[in-house]
């Protein structure tokens, strides 16, 4: 049997060409084995109807196996010229010849060069991908921390102008001092939030584009 892979035959036919031989030659073997013992059963009736005949059937078996041996010899020196006929004439696709799925290959040829140097490339750039995916998620993991710190100023603010209005409708005179100081500070926590929300807005956008 050739040892040629035959990959390429194997894409079209679906098989390799090896094994479609190797099934014929099989059939072939055993359509013979069948065929001798058909012969030899034959041979043994033909002797039944010659009672002084001194030939056993042990003899006759012995003959079959012999005759089996001759044919087989010449059957695999003929099978073998067989296969190499169909190997390279009928079951081989030319050097020359590209199947229709490979095609996109003679439009755009590349060199082992070429397709190293397009592997370097795609490899960099999951690279670059996989950093900029990480600087993502750390800006999204920041983003989500500001909400947070914005959410308690908001809450402090939101004490501070309860507490503003309290001391403005009861007109307790003694808080005057730290009402003021208190609205100073509540400016000063509005001036954060501010620039809380523009570094949060700045984090969107670069996220949006991420």
């Amino acid at each position: 049997m050739s040892v040629n892979p035959m990959a390429y035959e194997a894409q079209f036919f679906g098989f390799t060409p090896q094994t479609c031989m190797l099934r014929v030659y099989i059939a072939f073997q055993d359509y013979l084995f069948e065929m001798m013992l058909v012969v030899e059963s034959v041979i043994l009736k033909k002797l039944h109807g010659f009672p002084d005949c001194k030939i056993s059937p042990f003899q006759i078996r012995k003959s079959t196996e012999k005759f089996l041996l001759f044919m087989k010899e010449h059957f695999d020196k003929l099978f073998s010229k067989m296969e190499e006929m169909l190997l390279q004439l009928v079951l081989s696709i030319p050097k020359n010849v590209l199947l229709p799925e490979d095609k996109v290959h003679e439009q755009y040829p590349y060199s082992k060069e070429q397709f190293q140097a397009l592997q370097d490339e795609i490899n960099q750039l999951q690279q670059q991908y996989r950093a900029e995916a990480s600087a993502g998620q750390a800006l999204q993991a920041e983003l989500e921390e500001q909400k947070a710190v914005k959410a308690e100023l908001e809450k402090i603010l939101q004490w501070f102008d309860e507490l503003e209005n309290i001391c403005r409708e009861h007109g307790t005179s003694n808080f005057k001092e730290s009402l003021v100081f208190l609205t100073q500070n509540s400016k000063k926590l509005q001036d954060v939030m501010k620039d809380v929300e523009e570094k949060s807005k700045k984090i969107k956008k670069h996220d949006q584009l991420l």
